[in-house]
């Protein structure tokens, strides 16, 4: 037996639940790319996202994934032989550096753990060992996906310039733009990269760069440069340059209507929202950890991310079960272990086109799988959710 029939939950940390305003907007014919409609979509989005991201600063679109802006990123800024620091806090910051290492750059890691944040004192004093300033860039994520892990953006720029270092401050917020406040040109980001699939709601395809002042700047003399990724390309006046070919039309559809949706409900909303729901999974969490059987990953409280939650479990429970368990016998996606926590976690994601009924039915079914697998759990997970949603909304 199962009760899995019916609209399935997807509860993965990207791709995300895609509205239906969303799919309907992009199920229409395609247009002419290089003129009228499409050029004036194109020219709102990008003014939009730069909302979002806080941002005066150029804004870039790109047909790729998060990794695509990774190096889109990288290339206009950087040039071969240069040192990037990476803040490592999980899985992201560290693949960023990867990406970068390819390119032909030094990478030097300062190296965190996937269960608490990147220590801003520990970044100050590691850039005023760099007397010499080789460190160009800092690469950081606002929060990894995979540990559930979100970083203070403020306070790593604030030791940034105690430490008197002049490197660009580089931001990864692909799993927390428009679930949480990003104040890109208030918090002295310098380039800040997002994708399509989580908080903005739009299926994977389209990833952003924005760039600021000290970003602008330094891309004239960067020699990592491509043909597909260069920004001075795309900051010409021929249409056709934006996207360095083709419009992907129908993503931008998508794109269009999903930032209408996030501003008609009004960003400060949003985030509220965001952070209403992810308390109440963590309530449940928290009941649930009530045993010795699971806990959350991220150990302080005020570092779990607004967007995903990571769940441990001890080392005689297979969080494989419980996944399985909720796809097959519920009808409910759950993000699984990635990296060092792969086998160890189970993550619950909560961003993008979310609502209470839809993390209430996720906490559902997990409980109810903790239940059938005689997985050890505090009872009155369910309860602790629901609580906090009816304290939050009582009138």
């Amino acid at each position: 037996m199962n009760l899995r029939n019916g609209r399935e939950f997807l509860a993965i940390p990207g791709p995300t639940n895609v509205p239906d305003a969303v799919l309907q907007a992009m199920h229409r014919p395609a247009v002419d790319i290089y003129s009228g409609e499409m050029v004036d979509i194109t020219d709102s989005c990008q003014a939009d996202i730069g909302k979002i991201f806080g941002t005066e600063g150029r804004i870039y679109l790109y047909a790729a994934n998060g990794h695509g802006a990774w190096e889109a990123a990288l290339t206009n800024v950087l040039s071969r032989g240069e040192t990037v620091l990476v803040l490592s806090s999980g899985r992201f910051a560290t693949g960023w550096g990867e990406v970068a290492a390819v390119l032909g750059c030094h990478v030097k890691t300062l190296s965190g753990n996937w269960r608490t944040p990147v220590d801003p004192v520990a970044v100050e004093d590691y850039l005023r060992k760099d007397v010499a300033g080789r460190i160009k860039a800092v690469l950081v994520v606002q929060v990894d996906t995979a540990s559930g892990v979100v970083n203070d953006i403020p306070a790593i720029r604030k030791a940034m310039d105690a430490a008197g270092h002049n490197a660009l401050l580089m931001v990864d917020a692909i799993a927390s733009l428009a679930t949480m406040a990003f104040e890109m040109d208030a918090w002295g980001v310098d380039v800040a990269i997002s994708g399509s699939q989580k908080g903005l709601m739009t299926p994977p395809g389209l990833s952003f760069v924005a760039s600021g002042k000290r970003g602008a700047k330094v891309h004239a003399k960067a020699n990592l440069r491509t043909y597909y990724w260069d920004w001075t390309e795309r900051d010409g006046a021929l249409y056709y340059k934006k996207f360095c070919g083709t419009t992907p039309v129908h993503l931008m559809f998508g794109l269009r209507k999903a930032l209408d949706l996030l501003l008609e409900e009004g960003l400060e909303n949003v985030v509220e929202r965001h952070v209403v729901l992810a308390d109440a999974v963590r309530r449940a969490v928290g009941v649930w950890s009530e045993s010795q059987a699971i806990s959350f990953n991220i150990v302080k409280p005020s570092a779990r991310a607004n967007s995903v939650t990571t769940v441990l479990l001890a080392d005689e429970y297979d969080p494989k079960a419980i996944q399985e368990f909720c796809r097959t016998r519920l009808g409910v996606i759950l993000g699984g272990g990635l990296g060092e926590l792969s086998g160890k976690a189970f993550r619950i994601a909560h961003m993008g086109h979310l609502n209470a009924p839809m993390v209430l039915g996720t906490l559902g079914a997990v409980e109810s799988a903790l239940q059938a697998l005689a997985i050890p759990h505090g009872s009155g997970g369910i309860q602790a959710a629901t609580d906090w949603i009816g304290k939050c909304l009582a009138v």
